[in-house]
């Protein structure tokens, strides 16, 4: 593991929200949002409403922007989303989790609870200098985020899809050659 369980949790949510945003919009329904804040498992406020809705896609957009940044920027980027927003870091143990850190309180909105944890992630990658492990997808059709947490740091696509399409392209031009 190259980072703590809850860091990689909010990396892993905050590639798959960022990534939401690419065609097809994949987090466009109050239900398709629940979805994401079961799949991984957000403890706070979670509204369930069309307003929540608006304020999680608009975040989708600063997270594609810090998830890509260089280290410089990223850092200028997680100093203001931890100063914009009330930031009270505590050890809490839950849901067979040993403890890890919650930097919201439990009321925050849901958008606030998402843009924290991942600046708190990206606080570790920072730290680590390990922001190598977050690029865009190598298939030139696709612009996804990439979060590699492999040993060997291979991992070069967003998606299967995109795993497939390249090496489908990559037999059939063997293929015809």
């Amino acid at each position: 593991m190259v980072f703590a369980h809850d860091t990689n949790a909010s990396l892993q949510a905050a590639v798959v929200l960022a990534n939401s945003a690419l065609e097809p919009d994949t987090l466009t329904t109050v239900a398709q949002l629940d979805a994401f804040y079961a799949e991984f498992s957000y403890t706070g406020t979670h509204d369930g409403d069309a307003a929540e809705l608006a304020a999680v896609r608009a975040l989708r957009g600063p997270l594609r922007e810090l998830l890509t940044a260089d280290r410089d920027t990223a850092v200028r980027l997680v100093n203001r989303t931890l100063a914009e927003r009330d930031v009270r870091p505590r050890l809490v143990r839950h849901d067979g989790w040993d403890y890890h850190l919650h930097v919201t309180d439990p009321a925050a909105p849901l958008a606030d609870q998402i843009a924290v944890e991942t600046a708190m992630a990206m606080v570790d990658v920072i730290r680590a200098d390990e922001l190598g492990r977050l690029s865009i997808c190598a298939d030139d059709t696709c612009d996804g985020v990439v979060l590699d947490l492999s040993r060997n740091r291979s991992r070069r696509f967003c998606s299967t899809a995109c795993t497939n399409r390249v090496a489908a392209a990559a037999y059939r031009a063997r293929r015809s050659g």
